[in-house]
């Protein structure tokens, strides 16, 4: 599961990490992006690595209306080449999703305890994601593009606090992902599990991150409390 998560880097501080070429969006800070909301994301347009905004939570091109985006904010990586939301996009739309870190919550229910996870040394990482794009059936308003996390059963560290967690790519095989010709789908998949990235670190952050209108860079800041795992 990934439902919230942290991205602050601006344009030119995300080109030092990422293979960007073109830029067709800015980079805001955003210390608790929520479903629904305009995330960025880099995917290969017309063999350019295209920096650009999309909704999170895809809508399928066949879908009545984009309600059903809210559904669609993760997709499993062990079904993502046979679910009919997800299977086409799988095969020519992909893309990495931008971030700087992201939260989970661990303990029981009524009193769960809100943790960031990032990078050991803190540098932005990204998602491996899917988009696509949705207009309105006899509309020629402007095209919705949104975009989907990939999630993969969890191990290391973030395993004592969900079951679940975000793919997060490595350097190495972002032109491999982003590449629409890359046919080699089972290689693709395999990536997910066995290129993903899995040294985290977290910490526990204060309780105001549960309201997604708190979004400062407080937020970050680590509360002196031990976790109950």
């Amino acid at each position: 599961m990934c439902g919230r998560f942290v991205g602050f880097r601006n344009v030119e501080q995300l080109k030092q990490y990422f293979p960007i070429d073109d830029v067709k969006c800015e980079a805001t800070e955003n210390y608790n992006v929520a479903p629904s909301q305009k995330i960025i994301a880099i995917a290969r347009i017309d063999e350019a690595n295209v920096l650009d905004q999309y909704h999170w939570g895809l809508v399928p091109h066949w879908a009545k209306d984009i309600s059903i985006g809210y559904k669609m904010i993760n997709a499993r990586s062990e079904t993502i080449d046979t679910k009919p939301s997800f299977r086409e996009a799988f095969k020519k739309r992909r893309c990495l999703i931008l971030a700087d870190g992201f939260y989970e919550w661990a303990g029981q229910k009524g009193n769960k305890q809100p943790v960031f996870i990032t990078l050991p040394d803190k540098s932005p990482f990204a998602f491996a994601g899917l988009w696509e794009t949705w207009n309105e059936k006899g509309s020629h308003d402007e095209v919705y593009r949104s975009c989907t996390i990939i999630t993969r059963e969890a191990i290391g560290a973030v395993r004592k606090i969900h079951h679940r967690m975000p793919v997060i790519l490595p350097s190495n095989v972002y032109n491999d992902w982003l590449d629409p010709e890359h046919g080699d789908l089972k290689a693709l998949k395999e990536m997910l599990g066995t290129k993903a990235v899995t040294d985290l670190k977290f910490y526990p952050v204060d309780k105001q991150v549960n309201s997604v209108k708190t979004n400062k860079a407080s937020n970050l800041e680590p509360v002196q409390m031990e976790l109950d795992f």
